[in-house]
């Protein structure tokens, strides 16, 4: 795994990938001053819930998504609340309307302070991770923080974690801390595609 680079789609984009990167661009980046999650300042910034909350770019994202998941072989994709949550309801959505379906949760960053207190959500009872190819999804990588947080979780039900997918890697470092904790990053798009 050392020395892999990210992947992400090279070369000419489909025209669903165009049209989402197009959507993207309008909708959900901009220039300017911001200082980001992570508390790095940054010229860019990237805000993907007007993307994934919007009928088109829900539909888009998900398409993104499933092609890249389906070749992973995943049994179940899910990721940290709020980055992966509305496409993660989209692509299970649209991969039973394909007849393919895929199986989704999400996680916590603290565990529920009722009910069941669960930190993994979207399982049904008596199911689980354990012994199950896990897919982590985010909607931007930046540090690649919140995507080990959530491997972590599923790590801890025994899951197996190999690889995470994003729909915008930054480009600042997230590759080589996920490929530290032996985690491959699969990204739709990068930055340098917004330059």
């Amino acid at each position: 795994m050392s020395g892999a680079a990210p992947l992400s789609q090279t070369g000419p984009r489909s025209g669903e990938e165009a049209e989402l990167l197009d959507i993207i661009r309008r909708r959900s980046f901009r220039r300017g001053r911001f200082t980001l999650s992570s508390g790095r300042e940054s010229t860019l910034y990237f805000n993907l819930k007007p993307t994934m909350m919007h009928a088109r770019g829900a539909f888009l994202c998900a398409r993104a998504f499933l092609q890249r998941i389906r070749a992973e072989r995943a049994d179940y994709v899910g990721g940290l609340e709020m980055g992966a949550v509305p496409v993660i309801g989209s692509l299970a959505a649209l991969s039973e309307s394909e007849g393919n379906s895929v199986h989704s949760f999400f996680v916590r960053k603290a565990a529920k302070a009722h009910g069941t207190r669960e930190v993994i959500e979207g399982l049904g009872p008596g199911e689980s991770l354990a012994g199950k190819r896990v897919l982590i999804l985010d909607d931007v990588a930046t540090t690649g923080s919140a995507i080990l947080q959530a491997v972590s979780a599923v790590r801890a039900e025994d899951a197996v974690v190999q690889s995470a997918l994003v729909l915008v890697d930054r480009e600042e470092g997230a590759t080589e801390t996920l490929e530290r904790n032996a985690i491959r990053l699969l990204s739709v798009f990068r930055a340098r595609d917004f330059a």
